[in-house]
Parts: structure tokens; C-alpha cells; sequence
């Protein structure tokens, strides 16, 4: 079992809540390295022809999306590594729609994406896998808010289960 326990409402940003919430309760590294492979089943299942789809004018397509949770992904993580190697840290923001811009999705395969997501996911659960108590309770600033590095793996968990059900209803729905 982790030492990463589910973390206390006021170890996180309020806007995170709403993913943590979604997380089951149990050992959080397990339920991340079973999300990856539901996730990886369902953007396998995508055709080509829908990778670049957008539900709407000026929403992100479906590349996008999968590239905003590579990099959110990667950012949380990088907290986490910080926040445990420097307790205190303040960090920048991550402003997700100038990322998403930035970052040439839409030129790139989903299955490349879904590949570099599956890398950064295996180096977070590693990552996370060799932090004790103490290690998971040290707290810095992201964004202006104090998070405690322990609250990252639920916020990443939460983060996909958010996504994944977005991909779902706004993407994949009418696609049959």
C-alpha cells in the first residue's frame, strides 16, 4: 500500500476538488497504473478520421486534449518532484490554453501522444512509488496555492477520470 494517502481538502486548491473526488478510495499507485491501460484501450479505440474532431468551434480536438493531459500530467508530477526536493518552492502557473496552443498536437498521431503519456504516467508512478510519509506531507507553492506533494498522484488520477469522461460524451459519443 502507498504512503500516499488520500489527501485532506486543505492540501490542494479548491479547483482541484472536483478531481480528487472522482478518485476511488484505495492505493493510489494502483489506481494510476490501471488507469493507464483503461485509458490506453479507450484512445486506441478512436478512429483516425476522429483525432482531430472538435465538438465545437474553438474547443480543443481530440489530439489536444490527450496533449493537455500529457503535459498536465507531466507538471504535476514535476511539482511533486520539487516540492519534495525543496519544501516551500513557489511555482509558476501553467496557463492550459496557451500550452495547448503551443504544443503542435494536432501535427502529431494519437498514437504517438497516447505513447509519450504512457512514458511520463510509467516515470510518475516510479517517481511516486519511493516517497514515504514525511516525503508525501512536504508542501509548496503552484499557482499561488499550497499543495502538499501527496496530493499530485490523486489530482493526476482525478485529472484523467475528468478527461477521459470529457472524451466520452464530447468526442466520442456520436461516433458509435
Amino acid at each position: 500500500m502507498s504512503a500516499l494517502h488520500r489527501p485532506d481538502s486543505s492540501e490542494y486548491a479548491e479547483y482541484y476538488a472536483r478531481y480528487v473526488a472522482q478518485v476511488p478510495d484505495g492505493d493510489i499507485l494502483q489506481i494510476l497504473r490501471d488507469q493507464l491501460g483503461d485509458t490506453l484501450a479507450l484512445l486506441q479505440s478512436v478512429p483516425e478520421a476522429r483525432e482531430t474532431y472538435r465538438y465545437a468551434e474553438g474547443k480543443w480536438s481530440l489530439r489536444e486534449v490527450v496533449g493537455h493531459v500529457v503535459d498536465s500530467e507531466r507538471v504535476f508530477g514535476y511539482r511533486a518532484l520539487h516540492m519534495v526536493r525543496e519544501p516551500g518552492i513557489q511555482l509558476p502557473a501553467m496557463a492550459q490554453d496557451a500550452w495547448v496552443s503551443a504544443s503542435r498536437a494536432d501535427a502529431r498521431t494519437l498514437d504517438d501522444l497516447c505513447g509519450e503519456w504512457a512514458a511520463v504516467r510509467r516515470a510518475n508512478l516510479h517517481f511516486f512509488a519511493t516517497l514515504n510519509e514525511e516525503e508525501g506531507a512536504r508542501t509548496g507553492v503552484a499557482s499561488g496555492f499550497q499543495f502538499s506533494v501527496r496530493s499530485f498522484p490523486w489530482i493526476i488520477a482525478g485529472h484523467e477520470l475528468w478527461h477521459r469522461y470529457l472524451l466520452r460524451r464530447d468526442y466520442l459519443a456520436e461516433a458509435g
